[in-house]
């Protein structure tokens, strides 16, 4: 069982389709190493045991009758408890979703059973997609498999601590203002967050619309490239899905070559209130990319530092608009329906029980900002930064192929301690929210641990929109020479759970 869930995905499928492994095995070892440290990593909120090893039948059955199989075919996957799932809870980390089964499924949840990716569970999240340390779920928060007296990051930590405590090979996130890449970044994992209209967002509950983009989450920069293109295309079930093939990720995953590419670092992504740690593996990330035959050069970005700023206005606002569904009218938590009560009581008395703290907080904030008297002052504003934003990315791409940045300015901080102060909670995301902002394309992956504490630091990469095969050229590379320079992958040097 230990050989079988230290595959990398690529590797697992491989020994399915010449028959070396079965998927039921892989299954089986992977739902045993769920059942064997779940309960102090707390990555899963719902197992479907019986669905994944139906899938994992299903495979084996098609490659016993010579029926081709998928690149990834019998491969398990951990599910951000985000997506919808026929017939499998779907929650999105909170109490007004508690127990509500889906009668459909999301589309990527189709591609993937399509591929014959099996789908173990759904993993831990903040509640709604709404945080950075998965502590805001309504089921308690997840550890980090480095030490689990620390935050996995959010709000996909159940996803990455999977991979990390390797309970699945692969599994799926989203992305709002850094959520699959902060994850990666303290786990030591792979995370993408692919061009914004790249992979549907049909059947992905909504939190902020202009800027949730599902993506893959891994162990190597390839495993990432394989689901990528499973999962992403046009879908004419969402509106802002991109009508344009995907870039071919998995050919620039294999090759790994940044010779004669021009790498811009961000002068306004690093400096003060960075940690040292992250700050020294950063640098020699560039160094490597030097020596790989790159050209650095540094680039300004003026406009990022008013990023944040503007996120917390336009991510709000649109959240605002999003949960006005949860109405307990239709479905989800109804509270106070004793009928003696209005419309109007029920709905209050139970978005009260049902919604977290932050939750309640983003609400509350993005319905001001969006009040009549307030709306140009504000969320206006905040459009308009959005749109510096993206101007400083263009003129960026006219002179690098691709910047990089620390993914985030510390390691993994321990649990409980920013969860009342919001605004240094908040701060987490200093390096991956103007990518949202932008819509452009950016990957997350390991770079060393900081000689502080020991604990994984990420090193980001940003595209432009549609040129994601580009972050997985430069993260191949990068990868390649770290895993050389460490003679092993860095996910091997986590203590064992």
């Amino acid at each position: 069982m230990t050989d079988i869930i230290r595959l990398t995905a690529a590797q697992t499928a491989a020994k399915i389709a010449s028959g070396e492994l079965t998927a039921v095995e892989v299954t089986e070892a992977h739902l045993a190493r769920i059942e064997a440290v779940d309960e102090k990593v707390h990555a899963f909120l719902h197992i479907d045991r019986e669905g994944a090893l139906a899938q994992a039948r299903a495979v084996d059955a098609k490659r016993a009758a010579g029926e081709p199989l998928g690149p990834l075919a019998g491969v398990p996957l951990a599910m951000k408890d985000i997506f919808t799932t026929e017939g499998v809870p779907t929650t999105v980390g909170s109490k007004i979703l508690e127990g509500w089964i889906p009668p459909y499924d999301s589309t990527v949840t189709k591609k993937l059973k399509a591929a014959g990716v099996v789908i173990l569970g759904k993993t831990n999240m903040d509640e709604f997609a709404m945080g950075s340390s998965t502590e805001n779920s309504a089921y308690g928060p997840t550890g980090n498999p480095w030490d689990l007296t620390r935050i996995p990051g959010g709000s996909g930590g159940g996803s990455a601590a999977a991979l990390a405590a390797y309970e699945a090979p692969l599994a799926l996130g989203t992305d709002t203002g850094g959520s699959i890449r902060q994850p990666a970044s303290v786990t030591g994992t792979v995370g993408v967050k692919p061009t914004y209209g790249g992979v549907s967002r049909y059947g992905m509950v909504a939190f902020s619309s202009s800027l949730d983009q599902g993506g893959p989450c891994a162990r190597t920069v390839l495993d990432a490239a394989l689901l990528h293109e499973v999962i992403g295309g046009h879908d004419p079930l969402d509106s802002t899905s991109i009508d344009a093939p995907v870039p071919p990720v998995v050919e620039a995953a294999r090759s790994g070559d940044v010779r004669g590419m021009r790498i811009g670092v961000v002068k306004e992504l690093g400096g003060e209130g960075y940690q040292p740690g992250v700050v020294q593996r950063f640098q020699e990330s560039v160094e490597v990319l030097r020596e790989l035959g790159a050209e650095v050069v540094e680039i300004s970005c003026p406009s990022f530092e008013l990023a944040l700023a503007a996120y917390y206005l336009i991510a709000p606002s649109e959240c605002s608009s999003n949960l006005a569904r949860f109405d307990a009218m239709r479905y989800g938590l109804r509270v106070g329906d004793d009928g003696t009560k209005s419309a109007e009581e029920v709905t209050a008395l139970s978005r009260e029980a049902g919604f977290g703290p932050e939750v309640k907080r983003r609400i509350i904030l993005g319905t001001y900002a969006l009040s009549s008297g307030y709306y140009d002052a504000y969320y206006g504003s905040a459009q308009k930064v959005r749109t510096l934003i993206t101007r400083d990315f263009a003129k960026a791409f006219e002179q690098v192929d691709v910047l990089v940045s620390p993914t985030t300015p510390t390691t993994a901080f321990p649990l409980g301690e920013r969860v009342d102060d919001p605004l240094a909670m908040y701060l987490v995301d200093l390096c991956t929210i103007p990518v949202n902002l932008a819509g452009n394309a950016a990957m997350s992956l390991p770079c060393g641990l900081a000689p502080e504490d020991g604990l994984p630091v990420g090193l980001q990469i940003i595209a432009p929109a549609l040129q994601d095969d580009r972050l997985y050229r430069v993260g191949a590379a990068v990868e390649a020479a770290f895993v050389t320079k460490w003679g092993h992958p860095l996910l091997e040097e986590a203590p064992q759970l």
